[in-house]
C-alpha cells in the first residue's frame, strides 16, 4: 500500500498510554537544539515519516512544526516587527511518546522562539515544509535570523524519495533526457531517504549511484513506510565542522564520476582543491559573484568546503545553499594536515574550467 501524503498527520488522534519521562537536563542543555527540515514530493512518504516520529517510542523528544507558510515565509520577519496580531501559530500538542506538534499558519520563526522558550527542552526540531519545493528560504531565516541565533542551529536538509517513482522518472530521462523533478531536491539534501522500496523489483545500487552522481555529499538511508532510525536521520551537523575531514572522501568520489557520462544541464558535484592559502576576502566576493549575480552563468544549489585563510591557523568551513552563504573559522589546523583549500559544488550547467579558474584567482 503506497503512503497519501494528503493525509495530515494524526497528531491528535494518538492517546496517552504511555506517558514519557524526559531525561534530566544534562550540562549540554544550554546548546543550541538541531532543527532538520524535511521536502519530498507529494505522495513521497513525508507524512508517514512525520506520523512515525509523532507516534514510535524512540525515547526523543522531537517538536514537528507542520507549516503552511508556502512561499510566504520571506516576508514573515517584517510581520512580526511590524507588531500584526492574530493566532499565527496553532497550540502545541503534546503526544504520548513526548514529542510535541503544532501547525504553523504564517510565521515559522515566532513558533521556533515559542518553541525554545518552553519549559521543557527538546532534543530535536523537525520542520515538515508542504508546499515549499526549495529550502533555501528556511536555510536563511535559521541562518539569518539573530534572535534564533544561540537558540538553535540548522542541523540537516532530508529529502524523502518515492523509490519506484524515482526509477521511472529515471527511465523517462534516459528515453528523452527530460529532468527528472527529484534530481532538485537531491540538490539540496543532505540526507536522502529511499522510501518504498519493498515496491522496486531488482537491485537498488542505480538508484543509489544515480543519487550520488547529483549530489556526492549525501547519505542515502532506505525505508519502507519510512521506518528509519532517527539517530541515522537526526544530529547530521551537516553545517559544522563536524563533517569537514570526510570531504577529502567525498572529493575523491566525485572525481570518480566521468564529467563525459553527464549530460551537459544535468545537476553534478564538481569539486576545486586549491593549494595556496586564499584571502577571506576575495572568497567572499568570489561567492557573491557566483550565487548572487551568477556572473558565472551556473546554477549553484550547494557549496560545502574547508578553507586554508592566509595569516590564520583557523580551518574556515563554507556553507551555502542557493544565496546564502557563511564562512566561518571551525578549529584550529593539526600539525598532520595538509593545509589546503576543497570544495565541493553541486548545481546546474556546472563548468569546472570555470570554476577553478575563478576560484584560482582569490588566493592571497
Amino acid at each position: 500500500m503506497e503512503d497519501d501524503d494528503e493525509c495530515p498527520p494524526l497528531a491528535v488522534e494518538l492517546s496517552p498510554e504511555k506517558p514519557y519521562s524526559p531525561p534530566p537536563l544534562g550540562p549540554s542543555a544550554a546548546s543550541p537544539v538541531g532543527v532538520t527540515v524535511i521536502t519530498g514530493y507529494l505522495g513521497a512518504g513525508k507524512s508517514t515519516l512525520v506520523n512515525y516520529i509523532l507516534s514510535a517510542q524512540h525515547g526523543k523528544r522531537i517538536a514537528v512544526i507542520l507549516n503552511e507558510f508556502g512561499e510566504e515565509i520571506g516576508v514573515e520577519r517584517a510581520m512580526i516587527n511590524e507588531g500584526q496580531g492574530g493566532a499565527l501559530v496553532e497550540e502545541w500538542v503534546e503526544l504520548a511518546n513526548g514529542c510535541v506538534c503544532c501547525t504553523v499558519k504564517h510565521s515559522l520563526v515566532q513558533a521556533l522562539e515559542q518553541l525554545v522558550q518552553r519549559k521543557e527542552r527538546m532534543d530535536h526540531i523537525l520542520l515538515e515544509t508542504t508546499g515549499l519545493a526549495d529550502p533555501a528560504p528556511l536555510v536563511s531565516i535559521l541562518w539569518l535570523d539573530d534572535q534564533l541565533e544561540s537558540s538553535i542551529k540548522l542541523d540537516s536538509i532530508i529529502t524523502v524519495i518515492d523509490a519506484k517513482n524515482f526509477r521511472l522518472q529515471i527511465d523517462e530521462h534516459n528515453k528523452s533526457s527530460s529532468f527528472p523533478e527529484a534530481f532538485h531536491q537531491i540538490a539540496f539534501a543532505d540526507v536522502v531517504i529511499l522510501n518504498k522500496i519493498d515496491l522496486v523489483e531488482g537491485s537498488l545500487e542505480d538508484l543509489e549511484r544515480q543519487i550520488h552522481e547529483v549530489n556526492a555529499l549525501v547519505t542515502v538511508v532506505q525505508s519502507v513506510r519510512c521506518q528509519v532510525d532517527l539517530n541515522k536521520i537526526f544530529d547530521q551537523q551537516a553545517y559544522g565542522a563536524k563533517n569537514s575531514s570526510q570531504l577529502q572522501e567525498l572529493l575523491e568520489y566525485s572525481k570518480s564520476v566521468p564529467p563525459n557520462l553527464r549530460h551537459d544541464n544535468s545537476i553534478s558535484t564538481l569539486c576545486i582543491c586549491e593549494q595556496d592559502p586564499i584571502s577571506l576576502s576575495k572568497v567572499e566576493s568570489w561567492l557573491e559573484d557566483l550565487l548572487w549575480e551568477r556572473k558565472l552563468d551556473m546554477d549553484i544549489y550547494r557549496c560545502k568546503g574547508i578553507l586554508h585563510v592566509h595569516n590564520s591557523d583557523q580551518v574556515h568551513t563554507l556553507q551555502a545553499v542557493r544565496e546564502v552563504y557563511e564562512v566561518l573559522p571551525a578549529r584550529e589546523w593539526s600539525k598532520t594536515e595538509s593545509r589546503t583549500n576543497k570544495i565541493v559544488v553541486i548545481g546546474r550547467n556546472l563548468d569546472i574550467n570555470i570554476l577553478q579558474d575563478s576560484f584560482s584567482r582569490c588566493k592571497h
